[in-house]
């Protein structure tokens, strides 16, 4: 008998991707420079720390953390394809394993202190800690999220549309050279 992924798997899998792109977006947003600025490749401790007081208001924190949840329950899902009858001692092994790991964010946030670090100025970083703090920078904290899922929505149905139109164009040049697709 060969062994199919559930409806549940699939949606597993395309809440991990989603996550996966969130928290790209959220790196790029982190992390890219601004073209004028002249990166620093080994920043001070002093540009770090900056750098991790940001990323943190910007809610680094809240969204690496079910990463470490996402890794525990693949590798369970994993062992799971294995026998199933082991779902009980998985999931309570899982359950422990989240709380046992859960304080490895603390790397991710660390490391991505530093990537921001790399790519700023200790000066600029604490222009960008002081807007940030300030009445607007808090609101943007809030509302970029909002924009960004928003604009991944659009884009996706963006994406679906010229996708279709892209496959009758391609059906009708492909007829043209004799191909009935």
């Amino acid at each position: 008998m060969i062994a199919r992924p559930s409806p549940r798997h699939n949606a597993r899998q395309r809440r991990y991707r989603l996550l996966a792109v969130l928290i790209g977006l959220l790196l790029i947003g982190v992390a890219r420079p601004v073209a004028a600025q002249s990166p620093a490749q080994n920043p001070s401790p002093a540009a770090i720390m900056l750098a991790k007081q940001i990323v943190e208001l910007k809610g680094a924190r809240q969204l690496f953390a079910p990463l470490v949840r996402g890794v525990v329950e693949k590798v369970k899902d994993q062992f799971l394809q294995t026998n199933f009858m082991w779902a009980k001692d998985l999931n309570e092994v899982a359950a422990n394993m989240e709380k046992e790991y859960a304080p490895r964010v603390d790397e991710l946030v660390d490391m991505s202190a530093r990537i921001y670090a790399s790519h700023f100025t200790e000066a600029e970083l604490r222009q960008l800690l002081a807007f940030y703090q300030s009445p607007v920078g808090r609101k943007a904290i809030v509302e970029e999220p909002k924009a960004l899922d928003e604009s991944m929505a659009s884009g996706g149905q963006w994406g679906e549309n010229l996708s279709d139109e892209v496959l009758v164009k391609m059906r009708d040049e492909m007829k043209k050279r004799g191909h009935d697709l």
